[in-house]
């Protein structure tokens, strides 16, 4: 190799915990209907329920979705009417290995109360009492062959509604708290900030970490913090919204209001080529869609 070569040579970036992509999100609600049916409506089917807890399982292409109505989610107080994302699951090469290395480096355990028949899933704290989970059981099996047990009659692999595909998450932090995150998510799985002038769809503020996973099975975060110039800025701390990639938004955006689904349309947040923004459902509940072509 000469040393030209060497200099244009494409390396992938360090990826410490063998991160592969998301494996599931997991919202907390004590209205696991009403928000089955908002999942519903955005081409996620039902296809699997937990052997012991009321939990169900939606999925949509490699799109994992888990309602959780029974407790053991965020907080201590049991699931609230209002869904909250309570978990994010991360593909990992091990999880074991992915545990401890996070542990050294400073992340809080979950403690994690298994039952009969349940698999031990390690779990550090992530944002307003979240959980950040690692799985490695992802290739010839996977963790719902245990856990749960299929719907009789539905099909267990539903295609993707045009193409939908996890894109990323919407986080929300304390005023002054990107370094921090930046800092936490860089330090524990290997995030790295994009430039400031990089946005995706139609919401581009804050700081975009990319994660440090294969090309094809990347995925975003983005960090905001509370909107300067309100005189009491809310610091509340949260996974916020899932953001879905489509290869045509507008496309999308059409198929998903035959569903049934309502889409932001204002002068300031809008529905176009780059991306678009779902209403509000459920009192908190809302999708956004980004232009994204997997691979």
């Amino acid at each position: 190799m000469t040393e030209a070569d060497d200099r244009e040579a494409i390396f992938d970036p360090p990826n410490p915990q063998g991160l592969e992509g998301i494996e599931f999100i997991e919202y907390a609600t004590a209205r696991p209907q009403a928000l089955g049916q908002v999942l519903e409506m955005l081409g996620f089917h039902p296809i699997a329920r937990h052997r012991s807890r009321e939990v169900l399982l939606y999925r949509q292409g490699g799109i994992n979705v888990i309602v959780n109505a029974h407790g053991g989610g965020k907080g201590e107080g049991g699931p609230q009417d209002k869904p909250v994302i309570a978990a994010v699951a991360l593909r990992v090469r091990d999880a074991a290995a992915a545990y401890g290395r996070a542990l050294e480096r400073g992340a809080w355990a979950v403690p994690i109360r298994v039952e009969v028949m349940e698999l031990n899933i390690p779990a550090v704290h992530g944002p307003g009492g979240s959980r950040i989970y690692f799985v490695d059981r992802h290739r010839e099996f996977s963790i719902y062959d245990v856990d749960f047990v299929p719907i009789p009659g539905v099909d267990p692999h539903p295609p993707a509604l045009a193409g939908l595909h996890f894109f990323g998450i919407v986080q929300y932090i304390g005023n002054g708290r990107t370094e921090d995150w930046t800092d936490f998510y860089g330090e524990l799985f290997g995030f790295q900030a994009l430039p400031s002038e990089a946005a995706f769809g139609i919401l581009p503020k804050g700081r975009i970490l990319r994660s440090p996973c294969p090309e094809a099975s990347a995925f975003y975060l983005q960090l905001i913090e509370p909107e300067p110039g309100i005189l009491e800025m809310d610091d509340t701390e949260c996974f916020q919204r899932v953001a879905l990639g489509t290869a045509d938004v507008l496309v999308t955006v059409a198929e998903l209001r035959t569903r049934g689904v309502g889409f932001v349309e204002s002068g300031r947040v809008h529905s176009e080529d780059r991306g678009a923004l779902t209403q509000t459902r459920l009192g908190g509940v809302s999708f956004e869609l980004v232009h994204h072509t997997r691979g």
